[in-house]
């Protein structure tokens, strides 16, 4: 187990500690370190960079002035854990992102190639990867995208 650090990307302040979390999984870490959002406390978070130091696993960001948290999700019924990932077509100029699948993974693994992954296939559509996030808020993992041609 590990310790994963999100620092405020500010170095007049000395990058300060927004958020921590001890004893995380490295499997977790290398899913977040593949995201580019944070949202957490209704704040959403842009990635800067991801580095690894001595003590801990770190992922700066900043505030993301144009982005909003989004107020709702996709409610599962009979949800047995594990880990989702919502596919959402992204649309610019619009807080309105539709939820086109909800994908559930029982491996770390599976989750992250998806996440990673710049094209995604779903119902004979192929899906190109805008950005992706975790949403501490909803407790999804997020992947957003646009038709690909």
């Amino acid at each position: 187990m590990a310790r994963l650090e999100y620092r405020l990307l500010d170095e007049k302040n000395g990058f300060p500690l927004l958020y921590y979390y001890d004893f995380i999984d490295k499997d977790e870490i290398s899913l977040r370190f593949a995201c580019d959002y944070l949202v957490k406390d209704r704040v959403v978070y842009e990635k800067t960079s991801c580095a690894i130091e001595p003590k801990a696993y770190v992922i700066y960001v900043k505030t993301a002035e144009d982005e909003q948290a989004s107020g709702g999700g996709v409610e599962l019924s009979g949800y047995r854990g594990g880990i989702r990932i919502e596919l959402r077509e992204y649309k610019a100029g619009t807080a309105h992102y539709p939820v086109i699948h909800v994908y559930q993974f029982q491996d770390d693994d599976d989750a992250l190639l998806h996440l990673q992954s710049n094209y995604v296939h779903w119902n004979g559509q192929e899906w190109e990867k805008t950005s992706a996030e975790v949403d501490e808020d909803r407790k999804v993992y997020v992947y957003y995208a646009v038709p690909s041609v």
